[in-house]
């Protein structure tokens, strides 16, 4: 990134009486056509595909090769103009298309299969909320009844208060 580039996405930026302003937009554009909305077809790709198609992005492993060496981590796309390259930041976040799961860029690499949140709220209704205290496990003894009965009680008051069963 240099102090043509924008600081998030390291976007092509226009400087005042630039001939040509066309091309940087145009390049601005082709990047944010990848980095916005990010879908990819494979997530730690090392080699480019033999035939890719306008639109069609992966993100590139950690030992690229061919035309995409020196670009671990980042979104490579496929334009009508041959590869372009969004650098991984952070809290980018791209939809991996076979499986319908989100890949998050931590900063140093890209992770899948985790949904942070602080609830899980379904048809407007929470069924997921934080976790709640532990509860006791009956030790047995003269009150085991009494103990077990307790323990149960407190996993139906949990089950309900999380919404993963009717009140």
């Amino acid at each position: 990134m240099t102090d043509e580039d924008s600081a998030r996405l390291g976007l092509p930026l226009l400087a005042a009486g630039q001939a040509q302003k066309e091309l940087w937009h145009n390049e601005a554009l082709a990047l944010l056509d990848i980095a916005v909305q990010a879908t990819v077809e494979e997530l730690g790709r090392n080699a480019p595909p033999a035939a890719p198609q306008p639109g069609q992005c992966w993100i590139v492993g950690a030992t690229p090769t061919g035309a995409w060496s020196g670009r671990a981590g980042a979104i490579a796309g496929w334009t009508a103009g041959g590869w372009r390259f969004v650098a991984a930041r952070a809290g980018l976040c791209a939809r991996h298309l076979p499986s319908g799961e989100t890949a998050v860029c931590d900063g140093i690499g890209w992770q899948t299969g985790e949904v942070r949140a602080t609830s899980l709220v379904v048809d407007g209704v929470q069924v997921v909320g934080a976790r709640g205290p532990a509860i006791t496990v009956p030790s047995s003894g003269a009150m085991i009844d009494a103990e077990l009965r307790a323990c149960v009680e407190a996993i139906l008051i949990m089950l309900r208060k999380h919404g993963l069963i009717a009140s």
